[in-house]
């Protein structure tokens, strides 16, 4: 089985090489939610620039939909040269959905899909796949721990690199803006939130963890090794990696003034999605704009 790969920065989808794909949950997840579709060969699924996908006569726009292949074969270009070869059982076209903002404003495809012989395969829209998420939230854990993995990986290359004084501007976008952050202040409790005074450690690399965090005032710092990678305000969230994945620490964060988190539990996160598919959604765009973020590091 194959799907993007995992050094072009395509995807994130790469589950031949994933410790944590699950075929029988990802076909499950497609099937209960989304619809079934066949491609003749030689015929474009979607191409590099698009914004909205086009199919038929017309030309008829629709949302970014992303595919789990059950027939044939899918070839994934870029700049006309073949990146990948999507087989049964992989998932591509993933991350212009899971990038693609609410209304259906999303990113340009970053590759072109042609079906190279008869294909079928199931799709989903950003919507259907939110919707899906609320029935079966294990298989946003796994998309979860595959792009967690894609960023190990990049952190890695980005640990690797000579020390510049560039690694000091690393700051990253928030993940929830004000409004989501009070829904999940409501959802959770204040027992959930905890402070922290300046220079404190929060967390260890290396160390077990047990929990995510999200800024909800103050500022916190994200470490690998010596490096700086992150510069985190409200809104801003760490930790998920070890929490989704139950592996270790993989960065150190430091609490850069007095600040206050959200903590979330896997049980926690698991009723969250649930309750609230869009905070799946929410954090997912996110770590899809951080592999992008990463990625332009590493160019």
């Amino acid at each position: 089985m194959t799907s993007e790969s995992s050094n072009s920065g395509i995807g994130i989808f790469y589950s031949s090489t994933s410790r944590y794909y699950n075929a029988d949950i990802a076909r499950t997840f497609f099937e209960s939610g989304g619809q079934f579709e066949d491609f003749a060969a030689g015929s474009k699924i979607f191409s590099e620039g698009d914004t909205t996908d086009k199919r038929g006569l017309l030309a008829k726009s629709r949302p970014h939909r992303m595919f789990l292949l059950a027939e044939g074969e899918v070839l994934l270009t870029a700049k006309g040269k073949l990146i990948e070869t999507i087989r049964p059982g992989g998932i591509f076209g993933e991350m212009s959905v899971i990038s693609e903002q609410p209304g259906g404003i999303g990113v340009p495809r970053t590759a072109t899909a042609t079906a190279s012989i008869a294909t079928m395969a199931y799709s989903l829209d950003a919507e259907e796949t939110e919707s899906s998420f609320q029935r079966m939230p294990s298989f946003a854990l796994m998309l979860m721990s595959i792009m967690f993995e894609r960023l190990r990986f990049l952190a890695a290359r980005l640990t690797a690199r000579p020390d510049t004084v560039g690694h000091r501007s690393y700051k990253s976008e928030p993940i929830f803006d004000a409004e989501m952050l009070a829904a999940l202040r409501a959802k959770l409790g204040h027992a959930s939130t905890m402070g922290y005074p300046d220079r404190a450690r929060i967390m260890n690399e290396g160390e077990t963890g047990t929990a995510m965090y999200i800024v909800l005032s103050g500022k916190v710092a994200i470490a690998i090794g010596r490096k700086i990678v992150e510069k985190l305000g409200p809104g801003g969230v760490f930790g998920e990696m070890a929490l989704v994945d139950n592996s270790p620490r993989t960065a150190t964060a430091v609490a850069r003034s007095d600040c206050e988190l959200l903590t979330i539990d896997r049980d926690a996160l698991i009723m969250l999605l649930k309750l609230d598919p869009a905070v799946g959604m929410q954090m997912m765009r996110s770590v899809a704009g951080r592999i992008r973020y990463m990625n332009e590091l590493l160019a």
